[in-house]
């Protein structure tokens, strides 16, 4: 069975985060690795407070889980603050990471508002783009990382080719489940000396909110990586794998609805 690495926030409520990376990868037949970045008091309602981990203590466990298991793909969460992702950073440049290609989810901020990176590691953060074979950013990231307008299709396609040219990703996954009417996905990638936009249609799926639906679809692509898929191939089977656990989402708690996961 392959092995794949989420590198995230703990979610006691097990609707996002580590615990559900950890649950997609079973899921899609893939065994899930973990190292914490932070813990989180929060529930399906909002985030009540992030505890981030002393930044040598993600170092250490991302370096032991890497000189011991072949991780097959990684995928990044939450990370909290600039020394973990610093920790991170240099955590991935062992040996054993090289060959593994990372989704990295940059999870700025919580859907209840609350903050799950700090501003000042915005930079250092964009600096593991180019190690990463997809960067998945919602709208609202996109607007904040690329300084872009996305109030349009045209602004999206600038702000997504910003990070490819200017931030140097390999590729971009921009969701769009916060556009209002048909939530479209962009998939911007470098192709040759130019940047190729391949726009996915979504169909929005009534009911209450629903928690984790980022992290699912992040984590979901780096499942089908670890298994050998080619990343439109990844992207794809992720996408209608998040669909239909968002079909099957149930309400456990008093707040947001929880994915439902076959």
């Amino acid at each position: 069975m392959p092995i794949a690495l989420s590198i995230a926030g703990s979610d006691p409520t097990g609707g996002a985060g580590l615990q559900l990376d950890l649950q997609v990868f079973r899921a899609l037949g893939v065994h899930g690795a973990g190292v914490v970045t932070a813990l989180t008091v929060q529930d399906t309602e909002k985030v009540h407070r992030v505890l981030p981990v002393f930044p040598s203590v993600v170092l250490d466990q991302l370096r032991t889980v890497l000189r011991d298991l072949p991780i097959a793909a990684v995928k990044i969460g939450m990370l909290g603050t600039d020394d973990v992702v610093r920790s991170v950073a240099h955590g991935l440049e062992d040996p054993e990471a090289s060959a593994a290609p990372i989704v990295l989810d940059p999870v700025l901020e919580s859907s209840s508002g609350a903050c799950l990176l700090e501003r000042r590691a915005w930079p250092a953060l964009v600096s593991l783009f180019p190690r990463a074979a997809l960067v998945t950013p919602n709208v609202p990231e996109l607007a904040s990382l690329a300084e872009a307008d996305v109030s349009t299709r045209e602004g999206i396609e600038r702000g997504a080719r910003r990070l490819v040219e200017e931030a140097n990703a390999q590729a971009v996954l921009v969701t769009g489940g916060h556009l209002e009417g048909s939530p479209d996905d962009l998939l911007a990638r470098r192709e040759g000396g130019s940047v190729r936009l391949d726009w996915f249609a979504g169909a929005r799926i009534e009911g209450e909110a629903v928690h984790g639906t980022g992290c699912a679809l992040s984590s979901a692509i780096a499942a089908e990586l670890a298994k050998g898929a080619a990343l439109d191939e990844a992207v794809a089977t992720a996408r209608a794998f998040v669909r239909d656990a968002i079909r099957h989402a149930h309400k456990a708690g008093r707040g947001a609805r929880l994915l439902g996961l076959s």
